[in-house]
């Protein structure tokens, strides 16, 4: 697989960057700037962009192998290699993401949803990870933006309509990235719920227990 290392990302050449998704800083490892370039992971990571139709957060591209130590990396981590991505679920359902990256050739998987990320490297296959809990409210329909289906919408093409259609869909297409996003802030509270539900039960609890506690001293002063 053909590779290209750079001390620093910032060196990278623009002749040699094919990939319109992503920039060099975000596939550089966090620790160090430098960067190697897989050919084939990169590839196949701006497929996986192209197929899932929005933008992939990664979380760590390549790790130059002191900083691989630093955050705790398997030993032989394909991070130093530049053929693993860890991806943010924030903006994914963990499910079609996956079933995703192995269409484009992704074959390793490691899941870590108290984290919300999913590792996928170019192999060997192997997977690892708590599984992702299910979603209560599944995520939003994914849709062309508003102001460009109306923008090609025929009825309204070559008209002055289809100008002032698209500037008001462009509202409706800023409320599906605003119920979007706010449904990927939950992602990560999931494995917590659980807990969260109980905490608030105990505070409850201990709200009442003390309005009980002050009625009780309020009429023991009374007699007194």
């Amino acid at each position: 697989m053909p590779t290209s290392t750079y001390a620093h990302f910032r060196d990278v050449p623009e002749s040699a960057w094919r990939w319109p998704s992503f920039s060099p800083a975000e596939i550089a490892c966090r620790g160090t700037g430098a960067i190697k370039i897989n050919i084939e992971a990169m590839d196949k990571l701006q497929s996986l962009r192209n197929r899932l139709g929005k933008p992939l957060i990664v979380r760590s591209g390549y790790r130059s192998p002191s900083h691989n130590r630093a955050v705790g990396g398997a030993p032989a981590s394909k991070h130093m290699q530049g053929t693993a991505f860890d991806i943010a679920m924030s903006n994914h359902d963990p499910v079609a993401f996956a079933e995703a990256a192995r269409a484009v050739g992704f074959l390793g998987f490691g899941t870590y949803p108290r984290s919300g990320f999913m590792h996928i490297d170019l192999g060997p296959a192997r997977s690892w990870g708590e599984p992702f809990p299910v979603r209560g409210v599944p995520f939003v329909v994914e849709t062309r933006p508003a102001r460009e289906a109306l923008a090609e919408s025929r009825t309204l093409r070559g008209t002055g309509a289809a100008g002032v259609a698209t500037v008001g869909a462009a509202g409706v297409e800023v409320a599906q990235e605003v119920l979007a996003e706010a449904q990927g802030a939950v992602l990560p509270l999931l494995p917590y719920l659980d807990t969260l539900r109980w905490l608030f039960i105990a505070l409850a609890l201990g709200g009442i227990a003390v309005a009980v506690w002050a009625r009780v001293d309020d009429w023991k002063k009374g007699l007194r």
